[in-house]
């Protein structure tokens, strides 16, 4: 295990971002955080990479204790926080040939590194172009390869594609992979959930806890019940007829949670072949037709919004 944490805490105060964390990720793992919003990833990832020292608890990554030994472990690796620091009067080059010098890049292996990375990260064409001037997508890229310049063997990326369009999201993951294939540990925290399906494992946290830690598809089947999915539609209002038909569902013999995606309703239910048709007489007994309803598996986004409403119903 290349990182070992326990029982790690970090307190702000009365707030208690990362409460009694223990986990282990493997080397050449790409592990993947998902939450809400304060749910603690950022002050994990910053105590992973010992940029935060913990109020309780200990982590070791890469062999090294995260508070005795914290300039070892920065050697060791590569941190992109959410806003990463490029300099937008500096060209990429000039950005990586700073952050090589901040990292103690020696003069023999810098050129070839930057080189390197520029192919790497798709930026060779572009390496005379000023920071503020590239697009969200290549700058996520540019703050990519910084963060590799000194050839870390451990990634902590802090929601590294928010904000950029889908193509730069999907050629970003791409590099990923790539890193991966070298043997790179990558713990990356995530707001979207076709990400986290690309991680060989990931953590749901919430409040600070990490609530389940498992592979993308056993996550899935933590999930209770069968999934049916349908589109509420109604004459006079379609947005009435969405809640309108969750409330009905929901009153319904054998159904144990409901979810709304947009304006299709998710029923999770003890037995789809008996309540399905059940589900549909009902909405259309309330002038409600149920479009398309039908049967399907649970992603990875019901299991945790079914995961973190059992834990708020334990907690109370």
């Amino acid at each position: 295990m290349i990182i070992q944490a326990e029982n790690l805490t970090r307190r702000f105060g009365l707030l208690v971002a990362v409460d009694s964390l223990c986990l282990n990720v493997a080397a050449g793992e790409t592990f993947g955080l998902v939450g809400p919003d304060g749910a603690g990833k950022t002050t994990t990832l910053r105590l992973l990479a010992a940029v935060l020292r913990p109020s309780d608890g200990h982590a070791r990554v890469a062999g090294f204790d995260t508070v005795r030994q914290a300039e070892a472990i920065r050697a060791q690796v590569g941190y992109m926080p959410q806003r990463f620091s490029l300099y937008g009067d500096l060209s990429v080059r000039e950005n990586l040939e700073f952050f090589a010098s901040i990292f103690g890049v020696g003069a023999s292996k810098r050129e070839d590194r930057i080189v390197s990375l520029l192919r790497f990260a798709g930026l060779s064409d572009f390496q005379g172009r000023r920071g503020a001037q590239l697009s969200g997508g290549m700058q996520k890229k540019l703050a990519l390869a910084c963060t590799l310049i000194h050839e870390p063997s451990v990634l902590f990326l802090d929601e590294p594609t928010t904000g950029v369009d889908p193509v730069s999201r999907r050629e970003f993951w791409e590099i990923l992979s790539e890193l991966r294939l070298q043997g790179i540990t990558i713990v990356v925290s995530t707001p979207y959930m076709d990400e986290a399906e690309r991680c060989s494992r990931v953590g749901l946290m919430y409040q600070g806890r990490l609530i389940v830690c498992d592979a993308p598809d056993r996550i899935k089947e933590m999930v209770a019940g069968q999934l049916i999915e349908l589109r509420p539609v109604a004459a006079d209002d379609h947005e009435r007829a969405l809640r309108r038909a969750r409330e009905i569902a929901a009153g319904l013999a054998g159904v144990l949670e409901t979810q709304t995606y947009g304006d299709l309703l998710h029923v999770l239910v003890d037995d789809a072949a008996v309540r399905l048709p059940v589900i549909r007489d009902s909405l259309l007994a309330a002038g409600i037709v149920a479009e398309g309803i039908r049967q399907t598996r649970p992603r990875l986004e019901e299991a945790f919004i079914s995961l973190v409403r059992r834990q708020t119903d334990r907690t109370g």
